[in-house]
């Protein structure tokens, strides 16, 4: 009896499909991709309407000629590539490849890869959508000529090797945007006020901030004003005027996209989002475990759904019900609702078995597989849980009309937090059992102020990148890991303690996007490119149009950018420093990690040089030189050239002026000279340059 065939991507998911079906299905792995644009050449015949020119990618030959053969033998074809744009058009050049029949060839797809969803799957096959091939063919084509056509003038202008991409350049844009804004900021002082309190015909003990008038909230500037208040309040009666005891909910999280998964499992875990996606496909392909063979943990990991079906939830209420009680399980859960149509195909991220709990089969998984699939788990059964609640409590005290606040908070029902812990929820100030009323007076026992300066806007992290990457639309979430992997591999950005620091390589190169390519680099323009792409999906524009419009503004934009660049094309740049083994002058140079000093003889002369930029500004320390270095990682500081012999270092550009209020060294921030000595706070207008 002949047997079905069934085409998947990776041998695990073979190896898991292969046990639900039994003897009458061959399941084989095509690895991925069958055919591509060619490497070699631009790929897209621009006169034959945009026409994509596929190729066998090396190296399937073999495979190909395996799968033909086994196609011919069976009666059916199944292609059950992932259930994304991805895997729809892995299917069809599937069914190119393979000159495979239309009449016996059905596409299978499952957001799990359990024994009912891959065998329901069979009795729902379909033909291949091409809508979701389109939009794929559109996003490929889109950033192959990005890429093709821009990537050459990078490599002219900076180095060999860099590359511009669609999605990567505008991730490059906002992380630069963001160092401009941190660099630009120039920290405020303020002060709080802290007073603690007794009853005084009670034993009752009470910590409260300083608010402002009675009607009115102050902000605190100086020493001064906090201390006129603090004279103020020397004799004053403290008296207590409201007391507002109420309930707070914290609602239970939602179950994980793509998005959310990688931004806490960078910020729980510590793992790059690259590394997130890599174990959570092992987990969806399947895990060997003992006593069941081998299973796949988990949902689909690319969606932006939070949608579960009636199965599952009706499933992991019971798991609730059995395991905490029915005080636990939530009554109506309402879903995330997104104003755009992306990748809702989908359920939201979770356990394929409920009743399979991390610990159960902790002994099957290596430690990041357990840890990963633990957050997924106890996301999802939190997410159908009840709310936590908090009893709060909230003293107004006022004293010579001014104004003390104390507020605080204890869980009165742990609810989802049973199971999953928000990092971001904790219990509030000390709460008060025995609470005073309205009307008692206290006595002040204490009270303190605090000097504080304002801090810049945050560094980007993987996770919060994702997160700011997915607000504007940039992307989807099968090109948010492989988006910031790109950066780091071209050193256009470095990782220090989860930090993104831009490089000096990676400020050029935006640069040149930004005054060359302001449109491939526009966060809006983009996001309407990918809402464009998503009508594709949804059939409602021709691919081909949307590359059609795209194209002739970016052929012109490269013709334009190839004239000024050649214009702006800068010889090496002599330095002032001598080779010691030819006695040429040396001349700086660009490699991955910035400048250096070469021989110019090359290659009969092979010496290079560190290369010290000096910036005209004596070191404030030792008067010797201070010079532009970099981080092992590649991040950029000012120091004095006679490092380690002198330690001054500072990260924003030194001047040469001087705080007449203190002497240190004023540094450069945006427009403004701001004192290097945060305590002392002296700022003043930057000089306009001649």
């Amino acid at each position: 009896m002949a047997k079905n065939l069934v085409i998947v991507e990776s041998p695990a998911k073979a190896k898991t499909i292969k046990k639900f079906l039994g003897a009458n299905y061959e399941v084989i792995a095509s690895n991925g991709h069958v055919r591509d644009l060619p490497k070699s050449k631009f790929g897209i015949d621009i006169e034959d309407n945009y026409e994509p020119k596929y190729i066998t990618i090396r190296g399937k030959g073999e495979l190909l000629a395996k799968l033909r053969k086994e196609a011919k033998k069976a009666n059916k074809v199944y292609l059950a590539t992932d259930p994304d744009r991805e895997g729809e058009a892995i299917s069809w050049h599937l069914m190119y490849a393979l000159n495979l029949d239309e009449s016996k060839t059905k596409r299978i797809t499952f957001n799990e890869i359990t024994k009912n969803t891959v065998k329901a799957s069979l009795k729902n096959a379909r033909e291949i959508d091409m809508n979701l091939v389109d939009s794929q063919q559109a996003r490929r084509v889109l950033d192959r000529m990005v890429g093709y056509r821009i990537s050459p003038l990078l490599w002219a202008k900076v180095k060999r090797g860099l590359s511009a991409g669609r999605v990567q350049s505008v991730a490059l844009r906002m992380i630069c945007d963001r160092e401009q804004l941190i660099d630009a900021f120039v920290s405020e002082e303020y002060w709080t006020i802290d007073a603690s309190f007794k009853g005084i015909d009670s034993k009752l003990k009470l910590d409260a901030k300083f608010y402002g008038k009675q009607k009115e909230k102050m902000e605190l500037k100086n020493e001064a004003s906090v201390d006129e208040i603090i004279n103020n309040l020397k004799d004053a009666e403290f008296v207590v005027s409201e007391v507002k005891n109420s309930e707070r909910q914290k609602k239970a999280p939602l179950p994980f996209t793509t998005s959310t998964l990688q931004q806490e499992a960078s910020k729980l875990l510590n793992f790059p989002t690259q590394k997130t996606m890599r174990i959570a496909q092992q987990l969806y392909e399947g895990i060997d475990i003992k006593g069941h063979g081998t299973l796949g943990l988990i949902t689909y990991l690319r969606t932006d759904s939070t949608r579960i079906s009636e199965e599952a939830d009706a499933a992991c209420k019971d798991f609730i019900r059995e395991s905490y009680g029915e005080n636990h399980v939530a009554e109506d859960i309402k879903e995330k609702n997104s104003s755009k149509k992306i990748q809702d195909a989908h359920e939201a991220i979770r356990p394929s078995y409920v009743v399979m709990t991390p610990a159960s089969i902790k002994d099957d998984l290596s430690r990041d597989q357990f840890r990963l699939y633990q957050l997924i788990w106890k996301r999802f059964v939190a997410s159908r849980m009840k709310p936590a609640v908090y009893d709060t409590v909230s003293i107004k005290i006022d004293a010579n009309g001014y104004r003390f606040t104390s507020t605080a908070s204890k869980m009165k029902f742990e609810g989802f937090m049973s199971v999953y812990a928000m990092d971001d929820e904790k219990e509030e100030g000390k709460y008060v059992t025995k609470q005073p009323m309205a009307g008692d007076k206290l006595e002040l026992t204490d009270i303190t102020k605090d000097q504080h300066f304002t801090q810049p806007p945050a560094h980007y992290t993987e996770a919060s990148l994702v997160k700011a990457l997915e607000e504007q639309g940039i992307g989807r979430p099968s090109t948010y890991a492989p988006t910031i992997t790109t950066i780091l591999a071209r050193r256009y950005v470095i990782k220090e303690n989860k930090n993104i620091y831009v490089t000096e390589l990676g400020e050029a190169v935006n640069g040149i996007m930004i005054k060359e390519f302001s449109s491939i680099v526009d966060v809006n323009f983009t996001a309407n490119l990918e809402m464009l792409l998503d009508s594709v999906e949804e059939g409602t524009v021709n691919w081909k149009t949307v590359v059609s419009n795209f194209y002739p503004d970016l052929a012109e934009a490269v013709e334009r950018a190839e004239e000024n660049l050649e214009k702006i094309e800068i010889k090496d740049e002599v330095s002032d420093v001598q080779c010691e083994e030819c006695g040429r002058m040396m001349v700086i140079k660009y490699g991955p990690h910035g400048k250096f000093l070469a021989c110019p003889g090359f290659p009969e002369c092979r010496n290079t040089r560190s290369y010290l930029e000096k910036i005209g500004v004596p070191c404030p320390k030792c008067n010797s030189e201070v010079v532009i270095r970099k981080t092992k990682k590649g991040r950029k500081y000012y120091g004095c050239e006679n490092n380690p012999e002198c330690d001054f270092m500072t990260w924003q550009k030194p001047s040469k002026e001087k705080c007449p209020q203190c002497g240190e060294v004023l540094l450069e921030k945006g427009n403004k000279l701001v004192c290097n000595n945060i305590q002392c706070g002296y700022a003043i207008p930057k000089p306009k340059e001649d």
